[in-house]
């Protein structure tokens, strides 16, 4: 299906590209858009930068979208060619009638936002579709009614997302009116540039040293923060506190690793005045700030270029060329490293119907990437598939206690955490099945996070909905993401009950005939459905996509 999103009037004062994101995520949820194509259109869709295109675009992963886009238009093409990309724009131009949506095409939905009239938003905490209105009257009735802490810890601003040059001129605006006034950021105020090429360039136009005149320290140009690499003292994680962000997603324990810390998720202007007024509650288009003197300063609205005038500074260079034949390269992994480990391929697919397979863990609620291999300290092993795989569902709320990261271990009826569950499992050679709730593994597109189930033994993930980018990896890690026909099943399934998957290997375009095998014996009766292509069929048949890469190295010689 396909979700279109009307886009009329043009965006000014305190309103940036993140708000609609984030009212599109206020209206559909972060599982409004899964199975869907999220087209923006209308007169107010030319207005907005392609970065700032790239911003809504970026996030529509956390509504569940397949992908999301806009129409080529003019600031497309200024993009391309500001960044060296002169061909492809004059490609584009060429065929421009085409990169643009039919007189009367017809969507499924439509969604319709006045940009003339978006006020900026803030959403939080715990998922990026909880939406409030900035001010005492939105988030801060909010944060009121449920106990939030209205002074913030920190305020991030940066990462992959929110970090183009209009983001950082625009925010340097504020800084530079805060500096003349005197005030500073009232919390930690972190910047992390979205490549070299923005840092070098903001760095050389004047707008770090903007910025680290108000308090901020720049990082490095990295995902930082935004998947908890960063210093967090527990005095401070070990206690209900409130951050505010600019980048995507503020699931628990995501940012810090720790279930007390609140993150909401906004844009930048709103961050850096947050930042300054020291206020989660603090509404910008209205609200003052105290001034070291006694004065009162009304921010004005901040003000942005949507590209250098002195064109981009591409930084340093750090990139190596491969050589123009690897085939004698040889790399060496010492077996003793703690954080570095070759892979061994996955089992190919033994031609059987999957039969008896133990339930590890049914997942109440959302389970994101952040659920499934947490981020933050872990990231040290990601080049160690078997010791990061310690962290396996580790966030998992277990639908059968509502505990986290803690289940039924079918070996001997103990309850111990998932990872070292998958661990046993695995060393004892039983393979097993995990159930999922609605949107199944939204966040992140984190490898590691359908790597992890494989290589412990998992064979089959079933969901009442997937988030699209973790469906996929599932697949191309030789697993098997299936969806209930009848999202009530998961409601069927019991801790000590076995699944049957039968009819393999996915045929397109047909059901999966699955069982639930009580522990009496008796069985329930299910269909599945799955979203394997032919292409992806003979991914599940290999073990994975990389051993059909393999294989098609090896026949090329």
């Amino acid at each position: 299906k396909v979700i279109g999103v009307k886009l009329t009037g043009t965006l000014s004062g305190w309103s940036s590209p993140k708000d609609v994101i984030l009212e599109v995520a206020r209206v559909l949820t972060v599982e409004g858009g899964t199975g869907a194509i999220v087209e923006y259109f209308g007169p107010g869709a030319d207005s907005i930068s392609a970065t700032g295109k790239a911003t809504i675009c970026n996030m529509g992963a956390e509504i569940g979208a397949t992908t999301s886009h806009f129409p080529y238009d003019a600031n497309m093409a200024a993009y391309l060619k500001a960044t060296g990309r002169e061909a492809i724009a004059d490609a584009a131009d060429a065929v421009a009638a085409d990169l643009r949506a039919d007189d009367g095409a017809v969507y499924d939905r439509i969604i319709e936002i006045d940009l003339d009239t978006l006020k900026p938003l803030i959403n939080g905490p715990h998922s990026p579709d909880r939406a409030h209105k900035v001010g005492a009257a939105g988030v801060g009735a909010a944060a009121r009614e449920n106990d939030w802490p209205l002074e913030p810890s920190a305020c991030l601003i940066g990462s992959c997302t929110n970090s183009s040059y209009e983001d950082i001129t625009r925010v340097a605006s504020l800084a530079r009116q805060a500096a003349a006034a005197g005030l500073t950021a009232k919390c930690e105020l972190l910047i992390t540039p979205g490549s070299e090429q923005v840092r070098a360039t903001i760095e050389r136009d004047g707008l770090l040293a903007d910025l680290e005149a108000i308090g901020a320290t720049v990082l490095a140009n990295a995902c930082g923060p935004c998947i908890g690499q960063w210093s967090r003292p527990e005095s401070i994680t070990g206690q209900p506190n409130t951050i505010v962000n600019s980048f995507n997603r503020n699931f628990p324990k995501r940012n810090d690793g720790s279930a007390m810390t609140l993150s909401f998720v906004t844009s930048p202007d709103t961050v850096l005045a947050i930042a300054l007024s020291g206020r989660l509650d603090f509404d910008p288009t209205v609200d003052t700030i105290t001034a070291p003197d006694g004065t009162e300063i009304t921010l004005d609205a901040p003000v942005g270029e949507v590209l250098p005038d002195a064109g981009y500074d591409p930084g340093v260079d750090t990139y190596t060329a491969p050589p123009a034949d690897g085939s004698a390269v040889e790399v060496a992994v010492s077996p003793t490293s703690d954080r570095l480990q070759l892979l061994t391929p996955f089992l190919a697919w033994d031609g059987n119907d999957y039969q008896g397979l133990p339930v590890l863990m049914t997942a109440q609620g959302k389970c994101t990437t952040d659920h499934i291999s947490a981020a933050g300290p872990w990231l040290k092993y990601r080049g160690h598939l078997e010791n990061i795989s310690g962290n396996l569902f580790a966030g998992a709320i277990n639908a059968y206690g509502g505990d986290a990261g803690i289940g039924k271990d079918i070996t001997d009826g103990e309850f111990r955490p998932y990872p070292e569950i998958a661990m046993r499992y695995h060393e004892a050679g039983i393979n097993w099945v995990a159930i999922g709730d609605r949107n199944y593994g939204e966040g992140s597109s984190r490898e590691h996070a359908a790597m992890e189930p494989r290589f412990r033994g998992g064979l089959v993930i079933l969901a009442r909905s997937f988030a699209r980018i973790h469906e996929t990896n599932a697949k191309k890690q030789g697993l098997l993401p299936l969806t209930f026909a009848d999202p009530d099943t998961y409601d069927l399934i019991g801790e000590d009950d076995r699944i049957n998957v039968l009819g393999l290997p996915p045929v397109p375009g047909q059901n999966v005939q699955c069982q639930i095998v009580k522990p009496d014996g008796t069985t329930i009766d299910f269909e599945a459905v799955h979203t394997f292509s032919p292409e992806q069929v003979e991914w599940f048949k290999a073990g994975s996509a990389l051993n059909i890469v393999r294989q098609k190295v090896a026949a090329a010689g």
